[in-house]
């Protein structure tokens, strides 16, 4: 309860914090470090130590490490901090932070940390706890099974109402989320739902399986955590129930981790439309990380690059009669690879919402395609007339500058809306469609269509 009752820090209120802690530490004021950790709020202190020294982190963690703030420390902070922070603690002092946290929190530290660390950890652990965790352990992180918590209220079907609102006043502190009361009957088979509202309003001598809802919206284990999160945003849920193939009730996922979900997801999204990987955490990462990561998909710019060098070159003939050609190319390109990544990121987060899908498909496009038709058409008029304006030379100039952009933009859209809804139906991810692949690929297109219509109308 201690913990619930403290307020959040950010913005201002998080740099001064920081400010504090780091004046602390320097002057070696141990005591006055202890009682501002234990006054901060966990994910605060996790927020904090993206900004501090390696150095700095190791000491502060040692006074973290003495309160009880030590757990949800942990289960807040960045993952490639954390393995660094317990590289090395004792195996009991790791068992007792284990042991203490929410299971799923548990199965993800263990998860993150190297096998023989947390094959060492789980061997000293009671077995309930053990198994607990091993069996969450079980799933893929990214899964349900992997998000779910064991820890969660369900109330068998044959229950009274009276006999129900006991149980729950017994139990409810150590469970997960008890707005939801999910039915069971059986073998522990998820049968219905009943919310904490509806529980106290009923009469005390009717069954729970004559006031639930037997309409529950669940999810199974392999069920992939971006479906979860859009289960949770279609239907307004606080958690989701987590069942296995034979219908057996086993975990819930509860409203806080589908956000953690959401903001990685669009993260890794953002990412990878940006050529910058996937790995959310790539600030955190050593520089020689970072370079790896970031360098495959500079080499496809650069492949790109390349590509229109030789078509430049290919058209060299035809540049040296008309000079002012040269003058339009970072335009052409331009506006056709700005489109196209315009085209391409709205069509991936359409997908990643479930707002497109395959039976959208020539509806999508056709609307993409006017859009390019549009925005072609106006640019491209508005082009041609500043060529015309300025180059007297040769008379149709503006005419193959007006229509190149109109062309570019046309073909541009077009191809940033089909190829993410072809990858997404191919099973790969949509959003490496965009960023360098479509920007380059425009690119290369769009200075091949203009050299090739400046030949053809200006007959060089």
């Amino acid at each position: 309860m201690e913990k619930s009752a403290k307020r959040e820090m950010i913005g201002t209120e998080g740099k001064v914090l920081l400010d504090t802690l780091l004046r602390l530490h320097r002057k070696g004021a141990v005591e006055n470090c202890v009682k501002l950790v234990r006054k901060t709020h966990p994910a605060d202190l996790a927020w904090i130590f993206r900004s501090l020294s390696p150095h700095a982190q190791k000491d502060i963690f040692q006074i973290i490490a003495s309160t009880d703030l030590v757990s949800d420390f942990l289960a807040e902070v960045d993952q490639s901090i954390m393995v660094d922070l317990v590289d090395g603690l004792s195996t009991k002092f790791m068992v007792d932070v284990v042991t203490d946290m929410a299971s799923d929190d548990a199965a993800d530290l263990l998860d993150a940390l190297p096998n023989e660390t947390a094959v060492e950890i789980r061997t000293h652990m009671v077995a309930a706890d053990r198994n607990e965790v091993e069996e969450l352990l079980k799933y893929h992180p990214e899964t349900a099974g992997g998000l779910m918590s064991p820890d969660f209220m369900y109330l068998d079907a044959d229950l009274t109402i009276e006999e129900a609102i006991k149980k729950v006043q017994k139990r409810s502190e150590e469970k997960e989320m008890v707005f939801y009361l999910y039915i069971t009957h059986g073998d522990g088979l998820l049968t219905g739902v009943l919310s904490l509202r509806e529980l106290i309003l009923h009469p005390m001598h009717r069954q729970l399986k004559n006031v639930m809802n037997p309409n529950v919206i669940s999810v199974t284990t392999d069920t992939d955590q971006e479906e979860v999160a859009h289960v949770v945003s279609q239907y307004n849920l606080l958690a989701v129930p987590v069942v296995d193939a034979t219908f057996k009730l086993i975990g819930i996922i509860t409203v806080d981790d589908i956000i953690d979900v959401i903001r990685e997801e669009a993260t890794e999204d953002f990412f990878q439309m940006a050529g910058a990987g996937k790995d959310q955490e790539i600030l955190l990462k050593p520089l020689h990380q970072k370079i790896l990561i970031r360098a495959p998909w500079l080499f496809a710019s650069w492949t790109g690059g390349v590509a229109a060098m030789f078509i430049i070159n290919f058209f060299q003939d035809e540049l040296n009669k008309v000079l002012a050609l040269a003058s339009f190319i970072p335009i052409i390109a331009g506006m056709g690879g700005n489109i196209a990544t315009q085209s391409s990121t709205i069509v991936v987060r359409g997908l990643a919402t479930g707002r497109i899908n395959f039976q959208h498909f020539m509806q999508v496009v056709f609307k993409e395609f006017v859009v390019g038709l549009t925005m072609g058409g106006f640019f491209g008029l508005l082009l041609g007339f500043l060529a015309y304006m300025e180059y007297a030379s040769p008379m149709y100039l503006g005419v193959v500058v007006g229509f190149s952009v109109f062309s570019v933009m046309t073909m541009a859209a077009t191809v940033g809306t089909i190829v993410p809804i072809i990858l997404k139906r191919l099973n790969i991810d949509a959003a490496v469609a965009t960023g360098p692949f479509i920007t380059t690929s425009v690119d290369v297109l769009g200075v091949s269509l203009f050299f090739y219509v400046a030949k053809m109308l200006l007959d060089l």
